[in-house]
Order: structure tokens, then C-alpha cells, then sequence
């Protein structure tokens, strides 16, 4: 069949809508208008280049030339009427289009196309109307005409003009002899004239715009525009405020002049029959149904009229779906959005011919909201089918496209079937993906892992390392002498289904998946460590570790201090027989100390008190065996307290206990080590800092005492702690005293414990106040306080501390006593220590004096570590240099003493 003059112009205007020709090889394919502040600096004399724009559109279009584009960028509103008056040629437009991803509209004031032809406009929004006149084979494509006022006008002969998927909210009017007009995929608002008004302007083609129709009509064809045509058309009429014309308004009008070769179909009129309103009026007849019109005329005869205008539209079951005709003219390929004709599965297909075009500007589309990607084997060996399945969240059955991608390097599978299968030919952890996209190019993503192994047995290996308090967080939930099991390592064919680990302690724990498991011991040793691991085919495999689990080095961190038992309050002595267990306090938040199992050791000030015979108390980490050691003897009735440095236990707790008898238990919290946290420890041989003897005279009950502590004897500035030997002398009455950081923060805890005419000495960890000082102070009498610097703590100090469960080095009740002016060599402390912290306890002694202990090796000090007195038991907490293992102990020309020597821990050059 030949082919219609309508058909032909169609086919011409597609090759523009669905491709820009690119510009002859001699001459730049693209221009660039950009009127951005942040853009190179525009010029229209320039050449137009991107590094170089033009300024305002009309210079790029006067500058254009057959096949050239002139891209705009849309940063602001351009301030000109745009007049376009060049020509392409055939094949070859000139082409005036919005720049792709600008982000936003290109206004300008006005656009008009004179005198042009092969000229092609996309993408702009005119404020001030549209006008094409003495113009052919021109396509305006997604414009915007956002003048309710000023109409869209082709005119003067203009021959070829689309108008395609643009949004026109005032009226479109062909006029002036035009021909061959055609308006597809609009909307278009009516206003005092017709939505579409042909006005001498044969040929026009209205083919799946929606209209709105206020007065006159929606579509009118009159003065002689014949051979014109109405197709798949959506019409909603509306209650216009005031009409011009008195007459009815009409859904379709065709003037008597214009009626010969005229034709519409499959057009749908929403909200007919209303007042004031007919759905037709053909040749100055008005037809109140299709039926009518087609009776009469041979149109119309699928057009579709409806009551309502809310249930009509692009969405599923309204009766435009699925229902206009393909084949008319003027059809597009694509909707006013650019999606493209598509099949609603949920419509049936009452187009022409079993057709499914949508009526109307907006072809209705599935919608996928979300997508889940199921993997039937995301863990298997090379070689094994895996495949991968799509559940998509969508409206239609069976419309989408899944695209998937294994993660391998291997093309992707693109498919219509919901499932795909793949063989990997090497072991990876790889991610699967999969797109479910819409015929509209909407889609919804989802990926998963899926790990490839190799193809080998099941065979477990893991690694066993310690647990420690990250530097980064050093707050988090961390036990002492836990470690980390991770079994990552195993080669795992198939997913494990099951983890056993057996800690060798007794402890054993289960798991589903493969994971890396933590645990913590009650005390240090050598532990086996088992792990079995079965898969899902059933295959087990077993490895076992031998793990040595012991404390680690540890920075000091001192903390205010506070009073975190006293037995007085709530009438529970401690007692003979049975371990009083002590929550242990180690970070400090708004609320309050609290236990966070972040450190490994603590330093804590221990004051028995009322005891109802003479005794000996022994601290030791909880969940331990009560060691032989001590730390505290007190005689029946007496007071004495000591600094302890001691393991936390596993439950985050330390254990006291009295040999024999009862007493009060009071326990002052003043630091703690913990490992990647903290400061180190520098060892000092015993260094004077206060001798009230020699300076200042005796401290008065209430008063305080101001001693510089840090940026003297050898102590730098930046010192966060130091480590004193606190004697004191010639007390009037029993009483205590307190050493701390700031005068005017006097804690409610006790350092040294005094009593009238006994030389007592204890030794502190004491955080460092205000410009390298500290404070002391006694709460009754008068005393003279001696203070002795054995070590400090800084950012820059030397040493680490490492805890150990308590141990007895050295006891001369076995050996025989210390002579006056003897010294005796302990050993048993690890070779590479630098210092230690000893409990070292004086006893059985026959003349009062004092004991020196201090690194194997060095020049003895002028110092003493704690006091002896006759007829009673005497210990200290001392901090000491160390070397090749050892220190030694000197006993002063007092009497004979026995020696007991305890170790808690041991520092080592960090």
C-alpha cells in the first residue's frame, strides 16, 4: 500500500526523536552555552567550546550549523527570547537541547523558530509562549511552556512541526495554512480558545496527549483543516471559571469546513455528558454518544465515554490501559517520560488489534519497589551449580528483566526468568548482584557474599591469641587472661554447620557457623585448645593447640581515689576460713566508678582494723586458689593497713581473707594497670621528697601539706603518678593520713594508719595535682611525715607492669634471720624485669629499725622501705628497681629480723 503523506512526515520526525545526526567531521558535533558563575567565562564572540561558552543561547543558535548541537546548561534563568532562524539540512539539523543531567529547567523568556527548517529543540521552558512561523520539519521536543496566558502558536505556512512530550499549560494553536502539524504525547490545558485549536492548519495530526478542556473544546479543527485526525487522546473536562463563547463546549469539534478527511478514534472523554458540555460536535452537529458519531460520520467508533474523571489515568484497571490503537498516526515510540509502550498483564488488550498503547500522554509502567536475592549454595566448593534467584516486589507478573552479576569477572546474565545458574571456576569470596528492571528502566538492586572454596577435605586450623583492651577503646568489656580462638584459617569446602571448642579448663562452648570465639581463664597456665568443625555434608575435622596463657604488660592509670569497701558500714567482717569478695571499680563515668573488665591488675590501699587476734590478711584475683602469701598483719585489737597491687579475677573481682579471727575490712581504690592503656613506669632508687624532721616541723591534726613532687629529683614534669614510701614518726595519737592530688579534693580514703610512739610506714601510688605537686594531710595530733620518691609513671616512662598470681619469693624463717647490717639477695623475679612489686613483711624482730630493699647490684639508698618494731609483724608494699632477676634487702643496726618476701608483679622495658 502507499504509504499516507502523514505516515511520511512521521517517519521523518522519528529519526530526529530517537537520534541526534552528528555534525560533518570538519566542523565541532557540540556547542556549549553555560551562564554558571563557577563555569570558564562565557563570551558570545567566543568559540562556543566547552572551556569557552557562549553566554546566552540565541549566539549559539546563530552560530550553528547543519548537524551542529547546542548544548545548555541550566544554572539560571536565561534572560532573552530565544529566536532560532537558521536552517539544517536534511539528515543534518541544528539542534538547540538541554545539556543531559543539568539538573534543572533552561527558561528563557520566549521561544521562536522563524523562517528555520531541520531544527530540533528539546528541553527548554519558555515563560513568555512558543512560536513557530514560515518553518519546516521542526520538532519541539519536551518543552515546557509555562504561560497560562501566552499560547503555543505555528503559523505562517509552517510545514512539518512536532510537538512532542512537552508540557503546554496554555493552548496550542496551528493556524496560517500550516500542515502537516503533529502533537503527540502532551499535556495540554485548555483556556478561553480550544486545548488544540486548527485554524486553517490541514493535516493535523492530535495523536496521545492528554487534554484538558476548560472552554470551547479540546480539540478543535476548523477553517479548513482538513485531513486531520484526533487518536488515543485522553480528554478530562473541567468547570471553567468564564467562557468567552456562550456556546456548549465540546470534547472534539469539527467545523463544517474541516470535516472532509477528518477522522478520530480510540480518543477517551473522562466526565461526559456534564452541564454545558457535548462530546461531540462534527459539522455543526452535536453527538451526545460514539455510537451517535460513528452512526453518522464512521468515527469514533472506540472511543470511550466516561462519568468520572478520578478513576481515569495511567495506573491499572482505568480504562485507557491497554487499549488505544498502535497503529495511528502520529503514535510515539515512547511517553511523555520517555518510557516506552509496555503491556499491563492485569489490563486486557482491547486496542486496536489486540494492541496495548495506553490513551493519553503517559503510558502506564510497572513499578518494582524492592528485589531479594536468594543463593541456594553461597558457600560451596569450585565446580558446584550455584544458582541465584530474584523475588521482586512488583506490580506485574512476569514484566521484568534480571540482570546478574556473579562477581567473578564473567559477562552478566540477562534474562527474563527469575532464576539463573553458575559454575565458578576459582575460589573467591564474591558478591553476587542482581538488578530487576521495569521496561520503563526503573529496577531495584540487592546483592549478596557468597564464598567459592576450594575443592578440598574439610581441615580445621585456627589460631589462639591473647584478648586485649584495644588503645582506641580502651573502655570496652575485656577480661583478664582471656584469649581469642578465630578458625578462619580452616579449610571449609562446604558451610559448618557446627563449632565445638574445648577451652581445656573445663570450659567448652557450641556454635552453629563458623566463628571466632573469646574466653577467658580464671588463672594463667597451659591450657589445650581443641576445635572440631563438622560441614554440611557431614565431614568433622579436629586441630588442638597448646596456649600458654598468662597476664600482659600493662600501663598505670591513675584514678581520683575512693573507698570501695568498708565492712564497719555494713556489719560483714571479714573472717578466718571464709574470701570476702571485692568489686573492683576501674573506669569512671558521670555516674560513678564502675567495673569494666578492661584491666588486668589493681592498686588498692588495704586497712584492717579491729581485728580480735593477731592475723594476717591475704588479697589474691577471685576464682584463684588463696595463695600463701600476705599483704596486711595486724594485731589483735590494732590498726594496719598496706598499699596492694593484685590481679582482678575473671569475674571482674579480688578476693580478701584473714588467717585466723575477725576484723573490718576497709579497701581504698587508687589505680589500676591495663594493657594498651595507661602510663609507664620508671623505677627510682628512693629519692626524699619531704622530711618534716629537717623542714616545715610536724603536720597539726586538720592540716594539709603542699609537696613538690614532679620536675624535681629526678622526676620530669609530665609525671601522671609517682610512687611515695609514706613514714610516719612521732605521732601523738592514733590517727591517719591521706596523701592525694588536689588540696581542695580531699578523698575519704586513708593511706597510712598512725599510732603513738611507733615509727609506721606504707608505701602510695599517688596521681600528681597542680603544677607537679601533692597533698598531705592528717585528721588528729601531730606527726612528722617522711616521704621518699621510688618511681613514677609517664607517657615517656620506661617500664610496663605484668601482674602474677601471688607468690612467695623468699621467707628467712627457713634460713634464719637477717643480722643487723646484713643484706640478703631475693630471686625468683623474671631476669628481664627492670623493677618489681614486692609485699615485703618484717617479723619476730628484736630491736626497732628498718628494712632497705632496693635493685641487686645498685648503691644502697639512704631510704628505708618499711619499719621494724619488736614484737610485731610488719609489711610494706614496695616498689623496687631490679636487676638480673634479684634485689636485695639491708637490715638496718636495729635487731635481727626475720624477712618475707611476696611478689604481685614486675616491670619490663616497654
Amino acid at each position: 500500500m502507499r504509504p499516507t503523506r502523514t505516515t511520511v512526515l512521521l517517519t521523518t520526525g522519528l529519526v530526529t526523536l530517537l537520534g541526534i545526526p552528528a555534525a560533518a567531521a570538519d566542523t565541532p558535533s557540540t556547542l556549549y552555552v553555560n551562564n554558571s558563575a563557577s563555569a570558564p567565562r562565557c563570551s558570545d564572540t567566543g568559540p562556543g567550546s566547552e572551556d569557552a561558552p557562549f553566554c546566552t543561547i540565541s549566539a549559539g543558535a546563530k552560530a550553528a550549523r547543519p548537524g551542529q548541537t547546542v548544548q545548555v546548561l541550566a544554572y539560571k534563568s536565561y534572560d532573552e527570547t530565544v529566536t532560532v532562524d537558521r536552517s539544517g539540512e536534511p539528515g543534518k539539523p541544528i539542534s538547540i537541547v538541554m545539556r543531559p543531567n543539568t539538573g534543572g529547567p533552561v527558561r528563557v523568556k520566549g521561544l521562536k523558530v522563524q523562517g528555520a527548517s531541520h531544527v530540533v529543540v528539546r528541553g527548554l521552558t519558555s515563560t513568555g509562549g512558543v512560536q513557530v512561523s514560515g518553518s519546516t520539519d521542526i520538532e519541539l521536543d519536551r518543552i515546557t511552556a509555562a504561560s497560562q496566558t501566552d499560547a503555543v502558536v505555528i503559523g505562517a505556512e509552517s510545514v512539518d512541526v512536532r510537538l512532542t512530550r512537552s508540557n503546554v499549560l496554555s493552548p496550542v494553536r496551528i493556524e496560517g495554512g500550516s500542515r502537516g502539524t503533529v502533537l503527540g504525547r502532551n499535556q495540554i490545558r485548555g483556556g478561553t480558545t480550544a486545548a488544540v485549536d486548527a485554524v486553517w492548519g490541514p493535516g493535523t495530526i492530535v495523536t496521545n496527549n492528554t487534554l484538558y478542556l476548560s472552554c470551547d473544546a479540546a480539540v478543535s479543527f476548523r477553517s479548513g483543516s482538513t485531513g486531520s485526525g484526533a487518536f488515543n487522546n485522553l480528554i478530562y473536562t473541567s468547570a471553567p471559571k468564564s467562557c468567552v463563547n456562550p456556546d456548549p463546549r465540546s470534547g472534539i469539534l469539527v467545523g463544517q469546513d474541516s470535516a472532509t478527511g477528518t477522522r478520530a478514534d480510540h480518543n477517551l472523554l473522562a466526565g461526559f455528558p456534564a452541564d454545558g458540555v457535548v462530546p461531540y460536535k462534527w459539522a455543526d452537529v452535536v453527538h451526545a454518544t460514539p455510537a451517535a458519531l460513528r452512526a453518522a460520520t464512521g468515527q469514533g467508533a472506540h472511543d470511550i465515554l466516561t462519568a468520572n474523571t478520578w478513576d481515569v489515568g495511567p495506573w491499572d484497571r482505568s480504562p485507557n490501559v491497554d487499549s488505544g490503537d498502535s497503529a495511528a498516526p502520529g503514535v510515539l515510540p515512547t511517553d511523555y517520560n520517555g518510557y516506552p509502550v509496555v503491556d499491563d498483564p492485569l489490563a486486557p488488550n482491547t486496542g486496536k488489534d489486540g494492541g496495548f498503547i495506553d490513551r493519553g500522554a503517559h503510558e502506564l509502567q510497572d513499578t518494582v519497589r524492592d528485589v531479594q536475592l536468594e543463593i541456594a549454595q553461597n558457600w560451596a566448593p569450585v565446580g558446584t551449580t550455584v544458582q541465584a534467584k530474584a523475588v521482586a516486589d512488583n506490580n506485574w507478573p512476569g514484566t521484568l528483566t534480571y540482570r546478574y552479576d556473579f562477581g567473578d569477572g564473567t559477562a552478566p546474565v540477562v534474562t527474563r526468568e527469575a532464576t539463573a545458574d553458575h559454575v565458578y571456576q576459582s575460589p573467591c569470596a564474591c558478591t553476587v548482584s542482581v538488578k530487576a528492571i521495569t521496561a520503563a528502566g526503573n529496577e531495584a538492586y540487592r546483592q549478596q557474599p557468597i564464598k567459592v572454596t576450594p575443592a578440598s577435605p574439610l581441615a580445621t586450623a585456627f589460631t589462639a591469641q591473647p584478648y586485649l583492651p584495644s588503645a582506641s577503646d580502651p573502655n570496652q568489656l575485656v577480661t583478664p587472661l582471656a584469649i581469642e580462638v578465630d578458625p578462619r584459617s580452616s579449610t571449609t569446602p562446604w558451610p559448618i554447620v557446627r563449632m565445638d571448642v574445648d577451652y581445656g579448663d573445663g570450659a567448652k562452648e557450641v556454635s552453629d557457623p563458623i566463628i571466632t570465639t573469646r574466653h577467658a581463664y580464671k588463672q594463667p597456665g597451659t591450657y589445650k585448645v581443641t576445635v572440631t568443625l563438622q560441614d554440611a555434608k557431614g565431614a568433622t575435622s579436629t586441630a588442638e593447640r597448646t596456649v600458654q596463657v598468662a597476664y600482659t604488660p600493662a600501663g598505670y592509670v591513675a584514678v581520683h581515689p575512693s573507698r570501695v569497701l568498708d565492712t564497719r558500714m555494713t556489719s560483714s567482717p571479714v573472717q578466718g576460713g571464709t574470701a570476702t569478695p571485692i568489686d573492683v571499680p576501674v573506669h569512671y563515668y558521670s555516674s560513678g566508678p564502675h567495673h569494666t573488665a578492661g584491666a588486668s591488675a589493681a592498686v588498692l590501699n588495704v586497712t584492717v582494723t579491729g581485728a580480735t587476734e593477731d592475723t594476717h590478711l591475704s588479697v589474691w584475683p577471685s576464682g584463684q586458689p588463696r595463695p600463701v602469701t600476705s599483704n596486711v598483719n595486724v594485731k589483735a585489737g590494732g590498726t594496719s593497713s598496706n598499699t596492694v597491687t593484685v590481679p582482678i579475677g575473671a569475674d571482674g573481682k579480688i578476693s580478701a581473707q584473714l588467717n585466723s579471727g575477725k576484723a573490718a575490712l576497709i579497701v581504698d581504690f587508687v589505680g589500676y594497670y591495663q594493657p594498651n592503656a595507661g602510663q609507664r613506669f620508671t623505677p627510682l632508687a628512693p629519692t626524699r621528697a619531704l622530711d618534716t624532721r629537717t623542714a616545715g616541723g610536724a603536720l597539726g591534726g586538720g592540716q594539709t601539706r603542699t609537696v613538690k613532687v614532679a620536675g624535681v629529683n629526678g622526676i620530669p614534669a609530665d609525671a601522671t603518678a609517682v610512687a611515695l614510701n609514706l613514714t610516719g614518726t612521732g605521732s601523738t595519737e592514733n590517727a591517719h593520713v591521706i596523701a592525694y592530688p588536689e588540696a581542695d579534693k580531699r578523698p575519704a580514703t586513708s593511706n597510712l594508719n598512725l599510732e603513738p610512739g611507733k615509727d609506721k610506714s606504707n608505701q602510695a601510688i599517688v596521681p600528681v595535682g597542680p603544677n607537679g605537686t601533692i597533698t598531705v594531710y592528717t585528721n588528729t595530733g601531730s606527726t612528722h611525715l617522711v616521704l621518699d620518691s621510688v618511681g613514677y609513671y609517664a607517657k615517656d616512662g620506661k617500664a610496663l607492669f605484668t601482674p602474677v598470681v601471688p607468690q612467695r619469693l623468699a621467707d628467712t624463717r627457713s634460713t634464719g634471720k637477717l643480722a643487723p647490717g646484713a643484706t640478703t639477695t631475693v630471686s625468683g623475679i623474671p631476669a628481664n624485669a627492670i623493677g618489681a612489686a614486692l609485699n615485703v613483711t618484717a617479723t619476730d624482730t628484736t630491736g626497732p629499725g628498718f628494712l632497705t630493699v632496693y635493685g641487686h647490684g645498685a648503691t644502697r639508698p639512704e631510704a628505708s622501705s618499711l619499719n621494724t618494731r619488736p614484737g610485731e609483724t610488719v609489711p610494706n608494699h614496695v616498689t623496687t628497681p631490679a636487676a638480673d632477676g634479684r634485689v636485695t634487702v639491708w637490715n638496718s643496726y636495729g635487731g635481727a629480723n626475720h624477712v618475707i618476701t611476696d611478689l604481685f608483679g614486675y616491670f619490663t622495658q616497654g
